[in-house]
């Protein structure tokens, strides 16, 4: 709580002015992330859905970006999404699995050799490699980690 009140300019506990509790942050915190998600990759498929390679490489790029921009909610997230009430919980996983079926629909359209669950083991793979900011180092400097995550996920998105 310290570290989130640090980062809106305030002590830990004087969120709690604000929130009915800790659990009402980590909503506040973790559904407008997933809103955003979904809504930035429907409008890259939208905008690219016309050629599926360049769809994802929009895609990859546009998580990329937010991985790196955003490394602390992707950690709040694997640590506290799993303690939410269920009904919060639920509505976090909808919209992710919402995001997931966008690059599965680029993914097959790409490679018709994927079945959709395929697509989605991959979509899920490459998730985790540009999901890893919250582990990276400083001594690769942000425009260098993100052609190299760009090219993992993309080697891993194409075979």
């Amino acid at each position: 709580m310290d570290d989130i009140g640090t980062a809106a300019g305030v002590t830990g506990p004087a969120l709690y002015h604000h929130f009915a509790g800790k659990e009402a942050m980590l909503v506040a915190a973790l559904m407008p992330v997933s809103e955003g998600l979904l809504a930035g990759g429907r409008g890259r498929v939208a905008d690219h859905g016309a050629d599926p390679r360049v769809a994802l490489e929009a895609l990859v790029d546009f998580h990329v970006d937010f991985a790196l921009a955003h490394p602390a909610v992707i950690a709040l997230h694997l640590h506290e999404l799993d303690r939410l009430p269920e009904e919060p919980r639920r509505e976090i996983r909808r919209l992710q699995r919402q995001y997931v079926e966008e690059w599965v629909q680029v993914l097959t359209a790409l490679r018709a050799s994927l079945n959709p669950g395929e697509a989605r083991v991959l979509a899920h793979a490459a998730f985790g490699l540009m999901n890893s900011t919250p582990f990276l180092g400083g001594e690769v400097d942000r425009q260098r980690r993100a052609t190299l995550l760009r090219a993992a996920a993309l080697a891993a998105l194409l075979g």
